[in-house]
């Protein structure tokens, strides 16, 4: 504030219109955007912009714009708001303006795209701005809030390996010195990453290490409790942590899907449908196509636990789209394992076998251990599976096979396609432990198979 007054009673004195005067006002809107006077901050950049025109000051500009845009956000109207920041980032990939500002733009941006859930957004533009990185000769452009930023994309589009690197990375640089609070957002994503691969010791580990540092540790947590088989725990927590955040639009959204697995794993199917139609309204809200996915991924469990497998099977169906346009393969996997259950209550063992077969080969590629532990008891559960685990398709595979058929014969025979053919046959010889059709010929004179 000293050396603000000072440059502020210098331009006073000199009495001449200068560009400068434009840059005081930035910090000034910060602080009324900070404080909670949204509409105070986007009339102060507003006149920051217009001496930036005025004296063809890029970097003004950019810098005006990226606060009228971060204004907008916080006043509601995030569609503008979205588009300028747009055009602010658009200035730092095309270089019009000094590197030291560019980082300051990517980040807001993608916290404005963090804040209003648009992740598709956030992926093009870390795309872009990568790609501009990579022009800059010895430049580290990515340091603490940014890696974690990154390492959620990269969790997001099935990365895991890269973004447990990258969030490692985070840890490190923001330890030292020690005392970043962001270094709790850094230990929770890598909480986050470690629960989904099955290491419940080190992510709990993780969690507690962001509560050390003052981050909120739910619903991640919450969601490890439940694969440990802690339900009460689970419930408890969720239910707490749902009281408290409601009047927070974007953290409320964050808890509810969460909350909705937990409520329906604990029977209560009530709680979870009310959680369901408030996710479904804040959806339409933020507009958001990941909480569009998320919210249909909630209704069609709700459906499945009302027995009602055809609404089910429709919702999944709008959620696997959405999480395919987002490009990610957990999300989209765990709906298709989520298919298998509903094709099975109508009866559709073909289309149910299908689905957990694409999940199960989805999550082997991501090491999911506690997903795939979840698609090994579907597969258990198979109608007319052997001791083995073959379904009913795997078993017309073999009795072919068996007789010397080829894979085109087999495709033939069974109206599917000879790639279909192989995939079946891989994942037989994974069952029944064996290497070659001569195995599986073997197998099934041993189990009785040929008629």
């Amino acid at each position: 504030m000293g050396w603000w007054t000072r440059a502020q009673r210098l331009l006073d004195e000199d009495g001449h219109q200068r560009v400068e005067q434009g840059y005081l006002l930035i910090p000034s809107s910060l602080r009324k955007l900070n404080g909670g006077d949204a509409r105070g901050a986007y009339d102060g950049f507003g006149e920051a912009m217009a001496i930036a025109h005025r004296f063809e000051d890029t970097d003004l500009l950019a810098w005006s714009r990226l606060g009228r845009g971060s204004s907008l956000v916080r006043l509601g109207e995030v569609g503008r708001g979205m588009t300028m920041l747009d055009e602010a980032m658009v200035a730092v990939t095309a270089g019009d303006i000094a590197p030291m500002l560019t980082g300051l733009i990517y980040c807001a941006v993608i916290m404005a795209c963090r804040v209003t859930f648009d992740l598709r957004r956030a992926q093009e533009w870390t795309a872009a701005f990568t790609r501009w990185c990579a022009t800059q000769q010895g430049l580290k452009p990515y340091r603490g809030q940014c890696l974690i930023h990154r390492s959620e994309i990269m969790q997001l589009h099935g990365e895991w390996s890269q973004a447990i690197d990258e969030v490692g990375q985070a840890c490190a640089h923001l330890s030292d010195p020690p005392g970043d609070p962001v270094l709790g957002m850094a230990q929770y994503q890598m909480g986050e990453l470690l629960r989904l691969r099955g290491e419940f010791d080190r992510a709990e580990d993780a969690y507690r290490r962001a509560g050390e540092c003052g981050h909120f540790v739910h619903p991640g947590l919450a969601m490890l409790r439940l694969a440990q088989g802690r339900l009460d725990d689970a419930v408890a927590a969720i239910r707490r942590v749902a009281a408290e955040s409601e009047s927070d639009r974007t953290e409320r959204a964050r808890i509810l899907g969460a909350f909705i697995k937990i409520t329906l794993a604990a029977g209560d199917t009530d709680a979870a449908r009310t959680a369901t139609e408030e996710l479904e309204q804040l959806a339409s809200e933020f507009d958001a196509v990941y909480l569009h996915a998320v919210a249909a991924s909630a209704r069609g469990a709700v459906a499945l636990a009302e027995r009602d497998a055809n609404g089910a099977c429709a919702s999944f169906r709008k959620a696997w789209e959405a999480w395919q346009a987002l490009d990610a393969p957990y999300e989209a996997a765990e709906v298709r394992l989520a298919m298998t259950r509903a094709c099975r209550e109508l009866g559709d063992h073909d289309t149910a076998e299908m689905e957990l077969s694409a999940a199960r080969r989805t999550f082997e590629s991501l090491t999911a251990a506690p997903a795939l532990a979840v698609a090994a008891e579907l597969s258990r559960d198979t109608p007319g599976a052997t001791e083995a685990g073959l379904t009913r398709r795997e078993l017309d595979v073999v009795r072919l096979v068996a007789s010397g058929a080829t894979n085109r014969d087999v495709a033939r025979a069974l109206s599917i396609s000879e790639k279909t053919v192989a995939r079946h046959l891989s994942n037989m010889f994974v069952k029944l432990q064996v290497t070659s059709r001569a195995g599986v010929t073997a197998y099934a004179y041993e189990h009785d198979l040929i008629r």
